[in-house]
């Protein structure tokens, strides 16, 4: 079978506007022409899971944060056999990915030492995972300390008169570089349980297969179910607070939650509201450090900064608990489901090998839930930390006339940022007067903000060059869903492919017929309809107050470990995951069948035609 290929990345079209975007990124993450012929050799794929917008050169910390921490916890922290890290560049805006094998005579040296350390932590998991969120909370607190103030006209009398004989400036050079060691930091925390949370899966997984080989991969992720995760917490706030205001009779209170401060002065006045306000004050923090992206842009909206989005949510669980719906996750239901599964299979063993299975099932079950829980800690929490002080810096700047616009600091990468700092405190500190940046970043800023502007009206590829023959990275499949059959689809490999039917990942069980709405920001949320079809790129965690009204998820990227999958399992919700282009083939209203069972998403028929946001708006952030 010849292997097709994806374009090069030298194939691809700089949209008009863009030319010289190469230069807004740091060296070390754009192709290199001297690198040509090793750049092209490899497969690359775009993880647009998480990185789905252009980067504003600020951002790209996260994607270097993240993909370097994933990578020396495989390659340096646990020595997997098979897997060293992921090696990523930027091309056009996006990021992609190629991940890196180990080579074929070095596997066998890898495995005492991995077995050594995996089985350090998972002898310890519990004492382990315990200091890892006093390190993570510590690391939060330390960031939520910092601050960023103007300096002032002259240093203060007490300073000349303790000694002390610094102007101050060094405390805005330090804030700085703390604040990015700190977000760094709890970055290198994030891989530490994950990594070790996919591997005790990926472990179980092929065991099931080897002893099952037909056991579907669905009913493996069903035997770790229906487990009370972190990450569904501040959902489950918010529906608390809504059974709190129809008990309280204070449901009127909720007509327009678009203005926050409104509603909650209506709530305080009213009889029963000072005792749901001290609920409400309780589930804020840190519950709503919760954004409605995924942590990664200086624009992700927090439910902390922006609280119409909770109380809207509540408002919505209202209307649904006053028409009697049941609001709570079937908990029960999985848990029955998951012991029967087990159960059935584990009464085909036979004893030696059942032993074998309930070990390595209980901890699949133990490290799993850590694969969504610590999303809420870091994505969340330290990056909606990270990212508020990132504006109040922004802000500091732009009042000394930096840049024009408030949040403006988000064109310059974070190492410029150091130079402007070090413009200011200068100019500042010999009574010069402006810093000589004045007269370069608003200037330099606007040919910035055009070349990103003009990269977002292409749409990424979906990959680049030549796929290898077998995809056996286990990240990129559990997570991504880049699989060696996914790869063929998108090449269109798929010959027996019928129109009208799009082929992914059967992410979670079941088969359901309704209305598409397609979704393609979390912008557009307020639009989604009981009983409609949910069509996305990819969910964010914090979609969880939908998943209640809705039949079933459709996405174009992710695997089985992907959110979306995760969540729509522990919902009961039919799911199927890593479709390629759902979100830009089907329509809003178009009638579907999902089948999650199968994997698969039929168009059933054209549909009306509908307006509105949600209609076919390819919403840019």
């Amino acid at each position: 079978m010849s292997m097709k290929s994806f374009p090069k990345p030298s194939d691809l079209q700089v949209p008009p506007g863009a030319e010289g975007w190469e230069e807004l990124y740091p060296y070390y993450l754009v192709f290199q022409d001297a690198l040509k012929a090793e750049e092209d050799e490899k497969f690359w794929f775009c993880d647009s899971q998480h990185w789905p917008t252009v980067f504003k050169p600020f951002e790209t910390i996260g994607g270097e944060f993240a993909v370097k921490c994933l990578g020396q916890y495989n390659a340096r922290h646990l020595m997997i056999p098979n897997a060293n890290g992921i090696d990523f560049r930027i091309h056009l805006g996006y990021l992609y990915m190629s991940p890196l094998p180990v080579p074929e005579e070095q596997i066998a040296a890898r495995v005492p030492e991995f077995e050594a350390r995996i089985g350090h932590y998972f002898a310890n998991w519990e004492t382990l995972l315990e200091q890892w969120h006093v390190k993570v909370k510590g690391t939060i607190s330390d960031m939520e300390a910092l601050s960023f103030e103007a300096l002032p006209e002259m240093v203060p009398m007490e300073d000349i008169l303790s000694g002390k004989a610094k102007d101050g400036s060094e405390v805005l050079l330090e804030n700085y570089d703390r604040l990015i060691q700190l977000c760094y930091q709890n970055w290198q925390y994030h891989f530490e349980f994950l990594n070790l949370g996919y591997i005790a899966y990926l472990d179980f997984f092929n065991f099931c297969k080897e002893v099952f080989p037909n056991m579907p991969d669905q009913s493996i992720a069903t035997m770790v179910q229906g487990v009370d995760m972190e990450l569904f917490r501040p959902d489950d706030e918010l529906k608390d607070l809504a059974k709190l205001a129809v008990e309280l009779e204070i449901t009127d209170s909720f007509s327009n939650t678009d203005d926050p401060a409104a509603t909650l002065a209506t709530i305080a006045a009213s009889q029963g509201g000072e005792t749901w306000l001290a609920r409400w004050e309780e589930a804020k923090d840190p519950w709503f450090n919760f954004t409605i992206g995924n942590g990664f842009y200086g624009h992700d909206k927090y439910w902390i900064e922006h609280q119409e989005i909770p109380l809207g949510f509540i408002a919505d669980y209202i209307r649904r608990l006053q028409d009697g719906a049941n609001i709570m996750r079937p908990t029960a239901k999985l848990i029955e489901e998951k012991d029967r599964i087990v159960s059935e299979y584990r009464e085909l063993l036979d004893p030696e090998i059942r032993e074998v299975f309930d070990a390595k099932r209980t901890l699949a079950a133990t490290a799993y839930p850590y694969v969504e829980n610590h999303n809420f800690y870091i994505e969340h929490w330290t990056m909606g930390v990270f990212w508020r002080k990132v504006r109040e810096l922004s802000r500091m700047l732009h009042a000394q006339g930096l840049w024009n616009e408030p949040e403006d600091m988000l064109y310059l990468g974070r190492n410029e940022v150091r130079d402007v700092l070090f413009d200011l405190v200068t100019s500042w500190g010999i009574g010069a007067g402006d810093p000589i940046g004045n007269v370069v970043w608003p200037k330099e800023i606007e040919r910035r903000r055009g070349i990103v502007d003009a990269l977002k009206t292409a749409r990424p590829a979906p990959a680049l060059n030549t796929p290898p023959e077998i995809i056996t990275e286990p990240f990129t499949r559990m997570l991504w869903g880049i699989t060696t059959e996914q790869v063929q689809q998108w090449l269109g490999g798929d010959e027996e492919g019928e129109t009208g039917v799009l082929k992914g990942m059967a992410a979670s069980p079941g088969r359901v017929e309704g209305p598409a709405r397609v979704v393609m920001h979390a912008d557009d949320l307020s639009e989604v309809q009981p009983g409609e079809i949910l069509v996305a790129p990819i969910t964010a965690p914090s979609w969880g107050p939908i998943f209640g009204k809705i039949k079933a998820t459709v996405t174009d990227i992710g695997g089985m470990m992907s959110h979306a999958a995760i969540v729509c399992r522990e919902y009961g919700l039919p799911a199927v995951t890593g479709t390629g282009s759902a979100s830009t083939t089907i329509r809003t209203g178009q009638m579907l069948r999902v089948d999650g069972t199968k994997g698969t998403v039929e168009i059933l028929e054209e549909s009306p035609v509908v307006s509105g946001p949600g209609a076919h708006s390819h919403t840019h952030a």
